[in-house]
């Protein structure tokens, strides 16, 4: 018992540590411990997966914000929901230990721990519609393996701490030789980031972001309704930047309801601005929809539907009706847009600037906005993040999905703008780097510049397919040398 409470301390720890300053260094070492104990037990799935389920549910306790203080569920149910997919999860790093135990080779086990957990994060971001959140990945946006990040993505970043972590603990070379083995592959993996795949493109855009704060709990209530829509056409009337985004919902109704004076004022006093904001749409078939509006003067209105849906949120899987009944909210199925849709094409001077757009949970899933660029007629120049994370309250969700949303800008090499309605408001250059932000939970604009970059990274043109090939082929390689090596010990 008070070994298993340890490893779920240390689960808890490491989850803890990515929050820090400089998190991405310091989850290596905590990884790394995690690995020596792992191995001196013989029970190590056991343990893999009570560290997996401190790490989760420490990551994700904002879950039970949502279900608890903003749906009105009971707290044994929120407590129970939080518990059910944090052990789920944990079952995939679990998985990753057990199934490395059986490379006894001690150089050819660190490259296996690194492959298999590798293998096993890009199958938690693809099995029952995939939750990748809380990866490894992502804390590497302030680490010091972020430049593998364009060349093969985030699961070779998860590769790359691994291996270290793995190397520090496994390894059987005197402390010395892993100092300068150590120091030289993250002096590489440094050099690797001065390597620019994407360039700029046309002249920075003055943009303005909106940050409503308007509480969940008040956001759908009628009689609150009128005031938010009110806020948001006067905020969008008094700016006069070139691009200007409002944030998930920011209409909180179907906006055919809307009156066409809301949307021809918009433009008074500017009528070059490109507007973008969050409404409910509605389908060809009459399904409501998370959209994203946009608008310009002499132009058709653009709408982007939402495609990746939130389980239980956007849609309810089979067999979960009872688990939505619980919820004191809006919820329910949502028509769900097609993966390849058209940029929202910004004029700015000689260019035209092509803004993908993503609502929300959208940009967790660094596979799906690689391929959205690979497979575009026109390439993107920019992405366009709207969100509402009003639902998690004050928690670590925010600061978490800004990592995600850094990760995508490292991975693909354009720039990101965030539109939150709580925060984190922000935006994001083409290195994944915060050039600036709203503090969380007041109401203001975020007013910046952001210049556009055109080209493509060597993940955005291969995607997965490089490092999940490196990984298998290690562990056959793994297997074939620790039998040899079984047999001449």
């Amino acid at each position: 018992m008070i070994k298993a409470l340890l490893f779920f301390l240390l689960g808890s720890a490491c989850s803890w540590l990515v929050e820090l300053p400089y998190g991405g260094w310091l989850i290596i070492p905590g990884l790394g411990i995690l690995i020596h104990l792992i191995f001196l037990n013989k029970h190590h799935f056991k343990y893999g997966w009570i560290f997996g389920l401190g790490y989760f549910c420490n990551a994700l306790w904002w879950i039970f914000i949502s279900l608890h203080d903003v749906g009105g569920m009971v707290a044994p149910l929120a407590v129970f929901a939080v518990f059910a997919l944090s052990a789920y999860l944990a079952i995939f790093p679990a998985l990753a230990l057990k199934l490395s135990s059986y490379i006894t080779h001690p150089l050819w086990r660190v490259l296996s721990i690194a492959s298999l957990w590798t293998i096993c994060e890009w199958l938690r971001g693809q099995l029952f519609t995939g939750f990748p959140w809380a990866g490894i990945a992502e804390t590497q946006v302030d680490g010091p393996l972020y430049a593998w990040a364009p060349i093969a993505g985030g699961l070779a970043c998860t590769w790359a701490v691994l291996a270290i972590a793995s190397f520090i603990s496994q390894s059987k070379k005197s402390i010395s030789t892993k100092l300068i083995v150590v120091v030289s592959f993250i002096s590489f993996s440094q050099v690797l980031g001065f390597i620019p795949f994407t360039q700029a493109i046309g002249e920075p855009i003055e943009v303005t972001l909106i940050q409503g704060n308007f509480p969940q709990t008040l956001k759908f209530d009628p009689q609150n309704t009128q005031n938010q829509i009110n806020f948001y056409k006067k905020t969008i009337e008094e700016q006069k930047s070139g691009l200007i985004v409002a944030p998930e919902t920011a209409v909180p109704i179907p906006h055919e309801l809307l009156p066409d004076s809301f949307f021809t004022d918009l433009h008074n006093k500017n009528p070059q601005k490109n507007i973008l904001l969050g409404v409910v749409g509605k389908s060809s078939s009459g399904q409501y929809s998370n959209s994203a509006l946009g608008l310009q003067t002499n132009k058709d209105n653009y709408k982007y539907d939402k495609s990746h849906l939130v389980p239980f949120g956007e849609f309810v899987p089979w067999g979960f009706q009872w688990f939505v009944d619980a919820v004191q909210t809006p919820l329910g199925n949502f028509h769900r847009g097609p993966k390849n849709q058209a940029p929202f094409v910004i004029e700015h001077g000689k260019e035209s600037i092509n803004a993908g757009v993503m609502i929300c949970y959208e940009d967790v899933f660094g596979d799906e906005i690689a391929a959205r660029q690979r497979d575009a007629s026109v390439k993107h120049h920019l992405w366009i993040n709207l969100t509402n994370l009003a639902w998690f309250g004050d928690s670590q969700a925010s600061e978490q999905q800004l990592r995600l949303a850094q990760l995508r800008s490292m991975e693909t090499g354009i720039p990101t703008l965030r539109a939150t309605n709580t925060g984190v408001t922000a935006i994001v250059n083409h290195r994944g780097q915060v050039v600036a932000q709203l503090p969380e939970f007041q109401q203001s604009i975020l007013k910046n510049h952001v210049q556009p970059y055109s080209g493509i990274t060597p993940f955005v043109t291969w995607g997965n397919i490089p490092i999940l090939l490196l990984s298998i082929g290690i562990l056959v390689l793994g297997w074939q040398q620790t039998k040899k090596w079984s047999k001449s010990s």
